[in-house]
């Protein structure tokens, strides 16, 4: 039963986290504009499919999310900032959320650990302790935790972009101060899951196959921009969520950037006496 309670507080919590805060190929003119790309404006769709191999060959990295929702005219953004381990395929965020001008002290930062199927939060929920964890299986949430968590796992952004079916090379520009390559396409979560390499990879294709079922569209827009080691820089991904509270979809965008690989990452998980066992209630 305590399981069963953990695991509905925790797809209640992450449910509510937006809530609260709120033709394949390219054309040969861009592959004559650039004699530098190869390989990747040749074949734009199987770059894409490689990426997230690039981060795992990478090893680790830091990174800044943002998450923008728009939903009645209103846009909320929630901002976060941390490190990412893809070989082990775990991350620490801190997360800010957007002040509310009811909030006199203001919002404490919500911080994130990022595993193989199961996500940690801390500082969120209300009547959760302020030294416990609540544990999110990834694969109960109907988003597999792409959104609701308030930034997109890294490496799950990475992995979405197996799926797919078109893209086309933008050309080179710059994404802080580094030279890149830019994308742009649409994924389907569907093909993202069923392409996951079996080794390792069961945790990722549960997470994307609950978003494929559970997204208003499996279809994903982006924007990639790779450097010339074929390793993501920035990932731009569009998002139609299903509102449980409201009807209709909530226009979702997932900006990711990554810099500095190669950075020492260590991400101790919670131990079992400090993740919250009780009812999470859902914020107003």
């Amino acid at each position: 039963m305590a399981e069963q309670r953990r695991q509905t507080g925790g797809a209640v919590l992450a449910a509510g986290l937006l809530v609260c805060a709120c033709a394949t190929g390219c054309s040969s003119a861009s592959v004559a504009a650039d004699a530098h790309t190869g390989e990747s404006a040749a074949d734009p769709v199987r770059t894409m499919r490689r990426a997230a191999d690039a981060l795992v060959a990478a090893g680790t990295s830091q990174a800044r999310t943002a998450m923008e929702t728009a939903s009645g005219g209103t846009r909320v953004t929630i901002r976060g900032e941390g490190a990412y381990d893809y070989r082990r395929q775990r991350g620490r965020l801190t997360l800010i959320l957007p002040q509310d001008p009811a909030d006199a002290p203001g919002r404490l930062p919500i911080t994130e650990l990022l595993s193989p199927g199961a996500l940690f939060m801390k500082n969120r929920g209300a009547g959760v302790p302020a030294d416990k964890w609540v544990r999110v299986e990834t694969a109960t949430v109907s988003d597999g935790s792409l959104v609701t968590g308030g930034a997109t796992d890294p490496l799950t952004a990475a992995e979405v972009l197996r799926g797919t079916r078109t893209a086309t090379y933008a050309g080179r520009e710059e994404v802080a101060g580094v030279a890149v390559r830019h994308f742009r396409g649409v994924a389907d979560l569907a093909l993202a899951a069923r392409s996951v390499p079996a080794a390792g990879g069961a945790a990722l294709r549960a997470s994307l196959t609950a978003a494929a079922r559970g997204f208003a569209t499996a279809e994903v827009p982006f924007d990639a921009y790779l450097d010339d080691q074929g390793r993501l820089r920035k990932l731009r991904q569009r998002f139609s969520f299903v509102n449980g509270r409201r009807k209709g979809a909530v226009a979702v965008s997932s900006t990711t950037l990554l810099f500095a690989f190669g950075t020492p990452v260590t991400v101790p998980l919670p131990r079992a006496g400090d993740i919250y066992a009780g009812r999470v209630a859902e914020p107003d």
